[in-house]
């Protein structure tokens, strides 16, 4: 359902940017790729793979970890998931969003070490890491957001603004979130498309970025340097965003930004 690198639009503050990014390298033997986050202190990518529905808790699911030119180091890195999906690194673990539960693993050896259960959770999606060490994840069907603090869950933002939040990523003082969209189908098309949002870390406060609004059923986001970048997979389409927060333009996916970005639910990260 998701592709990374082969994302299908890119727009830009005033400026109509061609609809296609380009691909560096493609994984092959992956099975059902979700998202990919980049270890800076390891150098390594680490892969989530669901290997099944993408809501069914059926043990299937696993980690792998790619070197930086995309190929697999470690097919089976980490076993014992549902369907994982979004990833964050705090204090030497790796996050991992399954389902209804946070898996924990040890960055250093891959070893499955805890299981947070988060209390009324439904599709737990993407994940992003704080200054503080603080922890945050989307649950794409609820309109939340959970913050965990070590291994203790709470619930940080509920809001129908967030439109089925599923990209998230910290910019300093904010989350920057990538909304599905409204009235979710059984088949993920939505009623209204996302857009990308902004929630402040200290009021909650959710506030939509001007001239990124209902546009695309956006997948991941990430933030690199002043430019926000996000994925969408079932429109991809270009557009122009106006005036946004910060001056910060946003655009299509960056293969190698530090963070979880969805990838494509099929055996490769390719076209």
């Amino acid at each position: 359902m998701k592709r990374l690198i082969t994302s299908a639009f890119i727009a830009a503050i005033g400026i109509a940017a061609p609809a296609q990014a380009g691909e560096l390298w493609c994984a092959r033997g992956l099975e059902q790729p979700e998202s990919a986050l980049f270890d800076a202190a390891n150098n390594r990518i680490i892969v989530s793979n669901i290997v099944g529905n993408p809501g069914d808790a059926d043990g299937n699911g696993y980690l792998s970890v790619l070197s930086l030119d995309g190929e697999i180091v470690t097919q089976h890195w980490t076993d014992g998931m549902d369907a994982p999906k979004g990833m964050a690194i705090s204090g030497g673990k790796l996050y991992v969003a399954d389902i209804t539960k946070v898996r924990v693993v040890d960055l250093a050896s891959g070893k499955l070490i805890a299981s947070i259960a988060v209390p009324k959770a439904v599709f737990l999606n993407d994940m992003t890491s704080d200054q503080s060490g603080k922890v945050y994840v989307t649950d794409m069907l609820a309109d939340t957001i959970y913050r965990i603090d070590g291994d203790r869950p709470e619930l940080f933002v509920k809001d129908a603004l967030l439109a089925s939040p599923n990209g998230v990523f910290a910019d300093g003082t904010r989350l920057i979130v990538a909304s599905w969209g409204k009235g979710v189908k059984a088949d993920f098309s939505t009623a209204e498309p996302g857009g990308l949002l902004a929630v402040d870390l200290a009021s909650k406060a959710v506030t939509p970025l001007a001239g990124a609004q209902r546009f695309a059923d956006l997948d991941g986001v990430v933030v690199i340097g002043d430019t926000i970048y996000a994925t969408a997979y079932m429109t991809g389409r270009s557009t122009d965003t106006g005036p946004a927060a910060r001056r910060k333009r946003w655009r299509g996916s960056s293969p190698a930004a530090p963070t979880s970005v969805p990838t494509a639910s099929r055996s490769s990260m390719c076209r």
